[in-house]
């Protein structure tokens, strides 16, 4: 089978400029295409040029039709809004769409999944392999812990992250509500401020934290009485992201048009 022709959207962005490097790295695949908005100074520079590598031939775009229609798939860490346009593209070309963009409305993930009759998708919070295990293990100690240990997620990211709690964070926050056969919905707490009362047994809570050029911390906290299991990841490259992105697309080539996780690219 011929190298797999992958484009990044959002070329310019610091998750695309790792995804570039990525590709350019991986066996099995070529970089195809590179789209950012109009206005942006990155419109018309060489793709590698701007993600530190050595030219590449290939010019970022403000216009993804031809990127679309001569890629085999596409790499998406952009915004909510613009990831719903491109998932509608996505499923115009019948292409695979790797989606790791966060703070999506339930409107925007209902679009997603429209698309998904014709495009094959891959969502996840987080594309890395630890941080899929760390919710694999939220999910197994909040089933075999109970609701008498209390869970809460803290999360750190850098100064410029523009949605809280995390997508990684809410992922974890889902993987411990399945554990405990609850919806995540009915049980999350997201703020705590003022006189807010004793702590309702079987909440979910969340802290988030944000500052300086931090690429990624989370920690699900189960605490009992006297007790208390700390899980934890730590992420010091996003190019951990990038790999797992690009590792996804790879796996998703050829399957049947359909929403996918990392859960399933990993056989988690």
């Amino acid at each position: 089978m011929s190298d797999m022709k992958l484009a990044v959207l959002g070329a310019a962005g610091r998750m695309g400029q790792a995804l570039t490097r990525v590709i350019s790295a991986m066996p099995g695949c070529v970089v195809a295409g590179g789209v950012e908005v109009k206005g942006s100074p990155a419109v018309g520079r060489d793709l590698g040029e701007v993600a530190g590598l050595d030219p590449l031939g290939v010019a970022i775009t403000d216009d993804p039709l031809p990127v679309f229609a001569r890629s085999d798939g596409v790499l998406d860490f952009t915004s909510p809004a613009s990831t719903v346009v491109f998932a509608a593209l996505s499923a115009q070309a019948r292409i695979v769409h790797v989606i790791g963009t966060t703070g999506l409305s339930e409107a925007d993930e209902a679009k997603i999944e429209a698309a998904t009759r014709h495009a094959t998708i891959v969502k996840a919070g987080n594309m890395s392999l630890g941080v899929n295990l760390l919710a694999v293990l939220t999910e197994r100690v909040a089933e075999a812990l109970g609701p008498e240990f209390d869970v809460e997620i803290l999360e750190l990211h850098h100064r410029h992250k523009r949605d809280a709690p995390s997508g990684t964070a809410l992922m974890l926050g889902e993987a411990a509500a399945r554990g405990r056969s609850v919806l995540l919905k009915d049980k999350a707490v997201r703020t705590r401020d003022g006189e807010v009362g004793p702590r309702r047994e079987g909440d979910i809570g969340f802290a988030t934290l944000r500052g300086g050029d931090v690429v990624g911390e989370h920690r699900v906290i189960f605490a009992g009485s006297g007790e208390r299991i700390e899980l934890a990841h730590i992420a010091s490259d996003r190019e951990i992201f990038a790999r797992g992105a690009v590792r996804a697309a790879l796996w998703a080539r050829g399957r049947p048009p359909g929403l996918y996780s990392m859960a399933d690219v990993l056989g988690l």
